[in-house]
């Protein structure tokens, strides 16, 4: 236990046999509470090689979607009684050493949401980050801190530590099933005010490790301006977006 919080690591899996392993060895079980593997309804033995492992595991009875799988992931983890919740791929692309780091950002009580960034220090495309997605990360990066009023390295890592409260406040259940819901997910951080740091992290590509195709990110991108635009919108008092309501009083922020 981490500064007497409850530090869970939840891993949204799909089709990561091959990787979960070297994941799950790689956190820092000394600090790490509780480890939670929500399967998408894999195709290879994601699930077995997960409870060989001893990992608490739940699995969908379909493919729903990455959005749809990391609501089951933090879902579980709060009922487990989770005070940070640090979501981490179970495809070894990002480091798992830094669990520790991220965890606590969040209980030296400076920050309620931390980040691992691909793009800070210089690991993104040394690490084999496709040249196109690299590019397309800046752009959207430098449009939605525009859009946000706010500044991140990045927006779209997948990497990502939670406080519980911030969880219990977001309206998760308007997100997306899909990829764009991380993007949305931050968006209403930033909405809600929360602090969310960030810290330099190596990342891998590599054949094993799960990475969406160019028209996946392709909708994605779009996914990511059209999230904007609501904020923006939102904000000037435009429009009514049910991804910005506040969960704790039943009215809009």
């Amino acid at each position: 236990m981490l500064a007497n919080k409850k530090v869970v690591v939840v891993l949204p899996a799909y089709n990561a046999a091959l990787t979960l392993k070297r994941t799950f060895d790689e956190i820092p079980h000394d600090v790490v509470d509780d480890v939670i593997l929500t399967d998408d309804a894999s195709t290879d033995d994601t699930v077995a090689v997960a409870r060989s492992l001893g990992i608490t595991t739940l699995r969908h009875d379909r493919n729903r979607g990455y959005g749809a799988n990391q609501k089951t992931c933090y879902a579980a983890a709060l009922e487990r009684g989770a005070d940070i919740v640090v979501m981490l791929h179970p495809d070894y692309q990002y480091s798992p050493r830094l669990v520790t780091a991220m965890a606590s950002m969040i209980a030296s009580g400076e920050f309620d949401v931390t980040l691992g960034s691909r793009i800070l220090g210089v690991g993104a495309l040394a690490g084999g980050m496709p040249v196109y997605k690299y590019v397309s990360n800046r752009i959207l990066t430098l449009v939605q801190n525009l859009l946000l009023g706010h500044k991140l390295s990045e927006y779209h890592t997948g990497y990502r530590a939670w406080s519980s409260e911030v969880l219990h406040r977001l309206p998760l259940e308007q997100c997306s099933e899909d990829f764009v819901f991380d993007n949305q997910m931050l968006t209403q951080a930033i909405h809600f005010g929360f602090r969310i740091g960030e810290v330099s992290c190596p990342t891998k590509y590599f054949p094993e490790a799960s990475s969406i195709g160019f028209r996946s990110s392709l909708v994605y991108g779009l996914g990511v301006l059209r999230t904007s635009m609501q904020f923006r919108l939102h904000r000037l008092g435009m429009i009514h977006s049910p991804l910005f309501s506040d969960r704790t009083d039943g009215r809009a922020a």
